[in-house]
């Protein structure tokens, strides 16, 4: 009959982190720091944008303010002419209201 066949098992050594709990202790214990300094990461740049962010509009209010008080002073500097010194209040006893029907189709027809 022939020779019997030996079923022969090759036995490897089982790896120690199957049967030890420290692995899996060092994975989720990372795995929960990343989380945590992920958080406070994210929560230190935001406050930090947000107060980019309310500086930027302080300066923005700042040069609108700037801006509109320079166009008031050339505004009060302009010379008057006799079209801006139009009356138009009809108590006035200077009140033409041909003047302002004039300076009306000018203003139009530009």
């Amino acid at each position: 009959m022939g020779s019997p066949t030996v079923n022969v098992r090759r036995c490897l050594p089982c790896p120690i982190h199957i049967f030890s709990p420290t692995p899996q202790v060092v994975r989720y214990t990372a795995l929960v720091a990343g989380g945590v300094f992920g958080w406070y990461h994210r929560r230190t740049l935001q406050s930090a944008h947000d107060a980019h962010k309310i500086t930027a509009a302080a300066q923005q209010r700042e040069h609108l303010i700037a801006q509109a008080k320079e166009a008031w002073i050339e505004k009060q500097l302009a010379p008057k002419t006799p079209a801006d010194t139009l009356v138009t209040d009809p108590d006035d006893p200077k009140f033409d209201l041909e003047k302002i029907f004039a300076r009306f189709e000018t203003e139009a027809s530009a």
